[in-house]
């Protein structure tokens, strides 16, 4: 017998009532419920970092969280992240530094990209200065099979400042 229960995610500023099958993961609800298919599903084992997406403003691995357990939860994937100043930039930098090749892990990137800069605003000493390593370390849980790292990281330290 297969257990499902109601919930309520609010993805990119939408509510979305579902009732999804307890072994559902936030990223096969996304793609198979929602039909938003841009996080991506590399793993599956939260190692690539492909579906990275926003969870309550911080990064999360997507296919390793249960889509009952983000009752309530504030969802936000690539397609959504053009609504904000930060998103919108990142993407138009990974656009001008040629940040991507194939694209798969660019939803990912992109995500993380917005977290890692959030987290580094919010740091307990004052707004952290991202050098290149710095960007490399935070963005490490996102893997890019073409090499594109280095135009990723000139996305990123663009638009960081």
């Amino acid at each position: 017998m297969t257990r499902s229960s109601p919930i309520t995610l609010r993805v990119n500023g939408t509510d979305h009532a579902l009732r999804p099958d307890h072994r559902v993961t936030l990223l096969d609800a996304l793609r198979d419920h929602l039909g938003l298919t841009g996080a991506k599903k590399g793993c599956d084992h939260g190692q690539c970092g492909a579906c990275t997406v926003l969870l309550d403003g911080r990064r999360a691995y997507s296919c390793l969280l249960l889509a009952v357990a983000q009752d309530g939860a504030e969802v936000t994937t690539v397609e959504g992240l053009a609504e904000t100043e930060v998103g919108a930039d990142l993407q138009r930098a990974f656009v001008e530094r040629d940040a991507f090749q194939c694209g798969f892990c660019t939803p990912g990137q992109l995500c993380s990209a917005v977290g890692a800069l959030a987290e580094a605003d919010n740091e307990p000493d004052g707004p952290a200065v991202l050098t290149d390593g710095e960007i490399r370390e935070r963005l490490s849980g996102n893997l890019c099979r073409c090499g594109a790292y280095p135009a990723i990281v000139r996305a990123v330290r663009d638009v960081a400042g």
